[in-house]
């Protein structure tokens, strides 16, 4: 890699759990290159591990979930003066708040950057006020972008023809990417004395934690034996956050077993039977869906954009409607009466896919070929 220009380049998100957990591999892959990288995000536990990688951290302080004009106009500025003072090469932004102010910062200060839409989320919901301010606000913002990526073909359509994201502007990666060697099946998948389905999110409604539930009641009703099991963590001032009393409500039911946020979810996937996520959040590519596929679990979700991407309906999972548990029941019903050795099969099927259309090293190469034109 020698005759490869070194650069500094930053990451800057809303917090250092997603860059470090997403993105390590890139980030590995670029200081192996010979480039420096810094990483601009809040302060977190989690902070030490990213700089064990040999990045550099800045931390920001900023709310992605509320938008007020004076505290994002200081957020703006903030970013303006620490971009002028580190003066990267190139910046990839993260998450809203980023790739709006974020890339207004860096054209101002003639820094090439990069914005990846990693979700339309919660602002795109519903066309309410909060939509066409922040349609407005990327409209304006990423104009100045050098690319603006996105996960899935949907959303950057959608960007196209409401007329927030010049065509020659855009390309679509493959998801985040997955290392399909650090998911990889267990050598041999015990079999639970009690059929297992595992969801892990977000604690979010949008996510489908509700739907999941009720589904789940709907099935015992039926007296099928099984063990409906969540893994995730709160998100404080959500707009949508499920309230953790609400899961404690759940968990004194019998209707799920939930295990709160796991640094590691591989030995849960390797102990799982299926993997649930009824989303009808506007997702990018969901990456918990593309680990549990690598790890060869078979996938219920939702016909919902950026799910649908990852599983093929009977083939690797089954796709069910979206906010309607009843339906979702009955696709976990389904779930339930296949012999073992389909089960098997749908899990290969999803772990051939994501190989095949969701490897890192197809996001690695987009990463490689946007710092070859700097």
């Amino acid at each position: 890699m020698s005759d490869r220009k070194k650069l500094k380049i930053a990451f800057v998100s809303n917090n250092a759990w997603s860059i470090y957990n997403f993105r390590i591999d890139i980030i590995k892959m670029l200081i192996a290159d010979g480039h420096e990288i810094l990483i601009i995000t809040p302060n977190h536990a989690i902070v030490e591990k990213v700089l064990a990688l040999g990045c550099s951290h800045i931390a920001i302080d900023f709310d992605n979930k509320v938008i007020n004009p004076f505290t994002d106009l200081k957020f703006l500025m903030n970013l303006k003066r620490l971009y002028k003072k580190v003066n990267p090469d190139l910046i990839f932004h993260y998450v809203a708040k980023p790739n709006i102010y974020g890339t207004i910062a860096a054209h101002r200060n003639g820094i090439p950057s990069v914005a990846i839409i990693t979700g339309l989320g919660f602002a795109f919901s519903r066309k309410n006020l909060l939509y066409f301010i922040i349609k407005q606000l990327y409209r304006f913002s990423l104009n100045g972008a050098k690319e603006v990526l996105f996960l899935n073909n949907e959303d950057a359509l959608l960007f196209v023809r409401e007329r927030i994201v010049p065509l020659h502007k855009i390309n679509v990666l493959p998801g985040e990417g997955i290392n399909t060697a650090y998911f990889h099946p267990p050598a041999v998948r015990k079999k639970n004395p009690t059929f297992q389905f595992l969801m892990s999110c977000r604690m979010l409604k949008s996510k489908g934690v509700e739907i999941f539930v009720e589904a789940s009641r709907l099935l015992k009703l039926k007296e099928y034996v099984f063990e409906s099991v969540v893994l995730g963590f709160f998100e404080e001032n959500h707009p949508d956050s499920i309230a953790p009393s609400k899961v404690q409500q759940w968990q004194s039911q019998g209707l799920i077993n939930f295990l709160g946020f796991k640094e590691d979810v591989r030995p849960f996937l390797a102990n799982a039977d299926v993997f649930v996520f009824p989303s009808y959040y506007n997702e990018g590519v969901p990456r918990s869906l593309l680990e549990a596929a690598s790890m060869e679990l078979p996938i219920i979700t939702t016909n919902n954009t950026g799910c649908r991407d990852v599983v093929e309906d009977g083939v690797n999972g089954f796709l069910c409607h979206t906010q309607d548990p009843f339906d979702l029941a009955k696709k976990m019903e389904e779930m339930l009466l296949l012999k073992e050795q389909d089960l098997k099969q749908m899990g290969h099927k999803g772990r051939e896919k994501v190989v095949s259309r969701f490897g890192m090293d197809k996001v690695i190469h987009e990463y490689r070929r946007i710092i070859s034109l700097i």
